[in-house]
């Protein structure tokens, strides 16, 4: 497996590269985010890990960038930053994981793993799903409602594409972070209630029968009646 790793200060990419490497897994490092795009838009790495602050471009900056050339590797932001706002942030960015400081170096470990099997994840799935009066097009990433086309963020197409593909099951926010995402987010933390929502704003609001619906102590379903 191979990493790159942007983070600009010394002794943590230090630290980092050398867990990393008795783990056998190989690491390209850049100290600021401009270094690190380029490393990334020239090799071919199974995942990115960056610091958000860091110097020439931010790790939100740098995602979406990456994001905008093409560029799936999986990408996990590690940040002092802890809010809701942040994380959803960092998401539609494009990021895949987040991880907040400190950290544990083995839930660290984990989370790169899991993201590496995630992209060499090469299952085709359907290409169209279909519930009630909704089309997903996964390919063209297009979703029309009574043939009216949505416009959606990436991170809310892929729990809409969730949801079509457990309808009528109970889905816990757990289950969502983790399927979804790949994230383990802090029971306090209320990021899949807020992706949820921005989802019922565009699904279900604007037309008269409701899909997503809450089940109370239990999480979401996605029903037709």
């Amino acid at each position: 497996m191979k990493v790159l790793l942007i983070e600009d200060e010394k002794k943590a990419v230090q630290s980092l590269t050398k867990g990393l490497k008795e783990h056998q897994i190989e690491v390209d490092f850049a100290l600021d985010g401009t270094t690190g795009t380029e490393l990334a838009l020239k090799n071919e790495y199974d995942v990115i890990i960056s610091d958000i602050i860091v110097p020439g471009m931010n790790g939100f900056d740098l995602t979406q960038y990456l994001r905008s050339q093409g560029i799936n590797t999986p990408v996990l932001l590690l940040t002092a930053l802890s809010s809701t706002d942040d994380k959803v942030l960092g998401l539609e960015a494009g990021a895949d994981d987040y991880l907040t400081k400190p950290y544990d170096f083995k839930e660290l470990l984990a989370r790169i793993k899991a993201l590496s099997r995630r992209g060499k994840d090469t299952n085709a799935p359907k290409s169209v799903l279909v519930f009630a009066d909704i089309e997903m097009n996964l390919l063209a990433k297009e979703i029309y409602r009574g043939g009216v086309k949505i416009e959606l963020t990436p991170k809310e197409f892929a729990l809409m594409e969730y949801f079509i593909r457990n309808q009528g099951k109970a889905v816990s926010k757990a289950e969502i972070a983790e399927k979804v995402w790949d994230i383990n987010f802090e029971t306090s933390s209320n990021v899949v209630e807020v992706y949820v929502n921005y989802l019922r704003n565009k699904v279900d609001k604007p037309f008269q029968k409701k899909l997503i619906h809450t089940l109370f102590g239990q999480g979401y379903i996605l029903k037709d009646e």
